[in-house]
């Protein structure tokens, strides 16, 4: 299918070919018949594209000091070498799509195939969008009428936030697409509404739809003209739609209010505010947040958890549905702001020139395909053959560790990899590109169900790991997952029983784990010092992880399994590798005064079969500019310290010299090793009696935390029980 892409890189916009999406889990797949471009956005995001590096950094202080903590604690080369792999990600224009639903995924009961809808969809042939960010269409709104609906719900919900009264003045400074919008909602809601605008066109516009306008490039003062129009009183309420960089619209939104007036930003201004402005109206401001209700929150938007109407009455989906009614009555008048209706195929008439454009609404169309010709899953970008010969590669997930460490760590080996697979296929197909990886697919089943396939790695999020590794198991395949392999004791045992069936067993058919740090020569270096058989050792690990916020996936224990189970796994590892025993028990302790206030500032004691004990602080309290990872090995008089897997020293060691690197978790060690394995055979990289252990000890962290005792693991994969 075609899509339209951007490159915050190059700031160049182009029409590409990927994959076609799959109606996924409580996700409807629409074919779209139109989109608008919202020219304010998506010009802004041209522009930024376009500008240079400097004028980049400029305009996001914020990253800046991002990347020079990095810089401080990795170095200046990896910290350039991540920006400008991040720069290098196409983006996906657009949000405003119309369609008609040609699939429906499970867990969907609201629609059906042939329902035409509106979504936030993106410029593509094809989208495949959550339940809750779709609406169906009224009979007498046609699909072009119907494309303002998402742009209209980011005005609706400034006025929401603004809580205007039947007869109160309100103002509109801005009126492009989204000012024009909310101008007729406003009079719809029974308001007086003055739009003020520095485009003469856009006034004339504003006046034909019944708005009393101010142009302030005329020399007409907009304060003393809106205290003129509201009898001396005053705006009791503001919405700022317009986009400048200016500190002047927020001042004089001020400047125009009555006492305890209501300003709502729902663009992007200048935001210097004068304290006395506000300080002697005793003014109210406040930030609109796109659609309303429920955007970003990821339960609401991809799982599918609406708000209960009685206590949230106004979703971002709700939203959506008022503003398609208020187009069937008539209320909203868009046909008149449609400046242009053009073919997909010739986008660059809008984009070409975006920057100057003075167009109010600009509309793809799409033909629509008589077969599914255009709905293809997979793309051929290197049609080479593939010999056996080496190991071919299957890859499952195109995230940030896929781009980032992945495939940069095969490319180094010299790995052949077939296939790349990412649900919406834009950033699989990039990446297929960039790597030279013959096939981007949106259907994980085209790599299992391929004969050449060697390995399936896989690295999306955590709680698809399970079902992953036990479908490459069940075709047949080597599997490599990104920690962690499981996130509860049944997933674990189903793993165990493909693992252990007896086709898995003749093909002789391996699972690892992608615990990278135990390759790191820092680690190797002290491992091959402590011998074969290293004795007790006594091992303090801190992990200085960093601050995520709640909200995010990793935290929920259904999704990411908790930072414990989903990030910490990998120094419990660490510690069997360096101990060379299997973990007997363990025993975690957290900040707070309850398990359900976060496990992202806990210390875990493990003690080994073996005798040897460990502590993994993982702490997310610290500061950016501290190491991110430390680690102090003891035994046998000696000492070993590594800090954050650039320098490693050691104390009491004869002949040791210290190691000095550029950071080296072990990644590229790591998938060098496995490719060779998956092409020769051997044994496996992580003994799996290890990778078992080293899981179920991180579900009986989270048990020993909720119990408040320390809590056995067991040993033995061919053991079935829990740890108890």
């Amino acid at each position: 299918m075609k899509q339209i892409l951007q490159s915050f890189k190059t700031g160049e916009t182009s029409l590409v070919e990927v994959p076609a999406p799959i109606a996924s889990s409580r996700k409807v797949l629409i074919e779209t018949t139109y989109s608008l471009v919202s020219l304010g956005t998506e010009r802004m995001l041209v522009e930024f594209g376009k500008s240079n590096l400097l004028s980049k950094a400029r305009q996001q202080p914020d990253k800046v000091k991002m990347v020079l903590d990095k810089i401080r604690t990795e170095g200046l080369l990896p910290s350039i070498e991540t920006v400008f792999k991040k720069l290098e990600e196409p983006l996906p224009l657009g949000y405003c799509n119309v369609g008609k639903v040609i699939a429906v995924g499970s867990g969907i009961d609201e629609f059906s195939v042939g329902d035409r809808v509106a979504s936030n969809g993106q410029h593509a042939e094809y989208v495949n969008i959550p339940q809750n960010l779709i609406t169906k269409i009224p009979d007498n709104v046609t699909d072009q009428e119907a494309t303002f609906t998402v742009i209209g719900s980011i005005g609706l919900q400034g006025i929401r936030l603004c809580n205007p009264t039947y007869g109160e003045t309100i103002v509109v400074i801005g009126l492009g697409l989204i000012g024009l919008l909310t101008s007729q909602m406003l009079q719809a809601n029974g308001c007086r509404v003055i739009g003020v605008d520095i485009d003469a066109d856009k006034c004339i516009m504003a006046r034909e739809l019944g708005i009393i306008t101010i142009d302030p490039s005329s020399g007409i003062d907009p304060i003393k003209s809106v205290f003129e129009y509201s009898d001396g009183i005053g705006a009791d309420g503001v919405i700022i739609t317009a986009s400048s960089k200016s500190d002047r619209i927020i001042s004089q939104a001020a400047q125009m209010s009555r006492k305890r007036g209501r300003i709502i930003l729902v663009g992007v201004v200048g935001l210097n505010i004068n304290r006395a402005e506000f300080f002697e109206k005793e003014l109210t401001f406040q930030v609109s947040c796109s659609y309303g209700p429920g955007r970003y929150d990821e339960r609401y938007e991809q799982v599918g958890t609406d708000y209960p109407l009685p206590f949230v009455r106004w979703t971002e989906k709700r939203n959506f549905e008022t503003v398609l009614q208020a187009i069937s009555r008539g209320q909203i008048k868009v046909k008149k702001l449609i400046s242009d209706v053009v073919p997909l195929e010739k986008y660059m008439d809008i984009y070409g020139n975006i920057e100057a454009s003075k167009s109010i609404a600009s509309i793809l169309e799409y033909s629509i395909k008589p077969d599914a010709s255009s709905r293809q899953k997979k793309i051929y970008l290197d049609p080479r053959e593939f010999s056996g010969s080496n190991a071919i590669l299957g890859i499952i997930g195109a995230g940030n560790f896929t781009k980032m460490t992945l495939l940069p760590s095969l490319s180094s080996c010299n790995a052949d990899i077939k296939y790349i697979a990412s649900s919406g296929g834009v950033t699989g197909t990039s990446l297929a590109k960039k790597y030279a990886i013959s096939i981007s697919t949106t259907d994980y089943h085209e790599i299992l169900n391929d004969t050449k396939i060697d390995a399936v790695i896989i690295t999306t999020r955590h709680n698809s790991h399970a079902s992953f590794v036990i479908a490459s198991l069940e075709a047949g395949k080597h599997v490599f997952v990104e920690k962690p392999l499981a996130l509860s004791e049944e997933e674990l045992l189903k793993i165990i029983t493909a693992y252990s069936s007896k086709a898995s067993r003749e093909k002789g058919l391996t699972i690892t784990v992608g615990y990278n740090r135990r390759f790191s020569p820092h680690i190797r270096a002290i491992r091959k010092r402590l011998g074969s058989s290293p004795g007790l050792v006594n091992i303090v690990a801190t992990m200085n992880a960093g601050f995520i916020p709640a909200n995010v996936w990793v935290h929920d224990i259904k999704v990411g399994g908790g930072r414990i189970i989903g990030e910490a796994c990998h120094y419990i590892d660490l510690c069997v590798f360096l101990t060379g025993s299997l973990v007997s028990s363990v025993c975690l302790n957290a900040l707070g005064s309850s398990p359900d206030e976060g496990t992202d500032n806990a210390s875990l004691l493990l003690q080994f079969v073996n005798g040897s004990s460990a502590t993994i602080n993982y702490f997310s309290n610290g500061a950016k500019s501290y190491s991110k990872e430390r680690i102090e090995v003891f035994s046998s008089e000696q000492v070993f310290v590594i800090d954050n897997f650039r320098i490693t020293q050691a104390y009491g060691v004869r002949d040791f010299k210290k190691l000095k690197t550029k950071i080296d978790k072990g990644h590229t060690a790591q998938f060098t090793q496995y490719a060779q394995i998956v092409k020769s055979g051997g044994s496996p990289l992580i003994p799996i009696s290890e990778l078992f252990n080293v899981t179920r000890a991180s579900f009986a962290a989270l048990k020993s935390l909720k119990e408040k005792r320390w809590v056995h693991v067991n040993h033995s994969f061919t053991d079935r029980s829990v740890s108890t």
